[in-house]
């Protein structure tokens, strides 16, 4: 048994079956994973995938545990190659994120261009996507973290570390009749063609309770992913905005106006999801801390040993999460 044979098996599997698709992301030639996939079989006396011909049409019982043991060992290759980069270059390497656009636009700015600074042989690769998406992404181990608001609790894979809570504006132009109530209210948002956030993105979620509570059907005329075409239709005046609050920057929006709605609406957490058990190079601790002051290495550490997400918010359950 080889490593490279577990590596072809697993791709396979993750390739949906597709030996073709295998070998493209693999470098390798199909019959190449072909070959070493029979030699394996026959060295273990087992059948890993069921076939149709030629073509492989499923994974056998067999198949199924010995795919789940192949991916712990090649894991645990990997941890053991990160250690050893950890020794023999402890500021060199890549970090890959998953993330939405909010968060790649409006709150990782900063806190990259100073990790730049201080790690500056550290490539980063930013991958944007849905919350599923991206969540989907750092559970499989495509990317070290994805950060996001949505979705992430899906993943029992995922280990969930609160990062900080954030409410959301009503963005308007500044002549806009809402400017001039005392007391913004979810009705008076209502009797306004409504632009936001696709559902599954930026606590959408959050926002569509708030108005079902109170019995009400708002008329959200556009959706949209990004935030930056959220303020290009409310500035075409087709509709009123409803956005994070850290999207509003009053030095760029000058011609629009925000509108404080945190009393309207439960606020919405940002975490990152790191995949259970996996391990981490010191400057993929400092680059978290940096994001999240409260989440310091021993206390990462501690969530990535938990079996399940309930554990993991007991470990913070008398932290004090910022807000934003």
């Amino acid at each position: 048994m080889k490593l490279r044979q577990l590596r072809f098996i697993h791709e396979v599997a993750k390739q949906g079956l597709n030996i073709s698709a295998a070998a493209q992301a693999l470098y390798t030639s199909q019959p190449g994973i072909s070959t070493q996939i029979r030699q394996l079989e026959e060295e273990l006396g087992v059948r890993i995938f069921e076939r149709s011909g030629r073509h492989i049409s499923g994974i056998t019982p067999a198949g199924e545990q010995i795919l789940a043991l192949s991916e712990e060992i090649l894991a645990s290759e990997e941890r053991i190659k990160q250690t050893a980069r950890e020794f023999s270059e402890p500021d060199r390497g890549s970090l890959s994120i998953a993330t939405t656009h909010t968060q790649a636009r409006y709150a990782l700015p900063n806190i990259i261009k100073d990790f730049r600074q201080r790690y500056p042989d550290v490539v980063i690769h930013l991958q944007q996507g849905t919350p599923l998406q991206i969540s989907e992404m750092a559970a499989k181990g495509d990317v070290d973290m994805a950060i996001a608001t949505e979705a992430i609790e899906l993943f029992d894979d995922l280990v969930m570390l609160p990062c900080y809570h954030w409410n959301r504006c009503i963005l308007v132009p500044c002549d806009h009749p809402l400017q001039d109530k005392k007391e913004l209210t979810l009705e008076a948002i209502a009797e306004y063609p409504i632009i936001t956030y696709v559902f599954g993105f930026t606590g959408r979620s959050q926002l569509d309770r708030a108005f079902n509570s109170h019995g009400l059907n708002p008329k959200v005329v556009i959706t949209a992913a990004d935030t930056d075409v959220i303020k290009t239709y409310v500035r075409l005046g087709l509709g009123i905005g409803i956005i994070a609050n850290m999207a509003y920057e009053p030095d760029l929006d000058t011609d629009l106006c925000a509108l404080d709605a945190s009393h309207l609406f439960s606020p919405s957490t940002t975490r990152i999801g790191l995949r259970r058990g996996a391990f981490l190079r010191q400057y993929q601790y400092d680059f978290i801390h940096a994001f999240a002051s409260h989440l310091d290495q021993e206390t990462v550490d501690m969530a990535l040993r938990t079996q399940i997400n309930a554990e993991v918010a007991a470990i913070f359950e008398d932290t004090e999460i910022p807000i934003r």
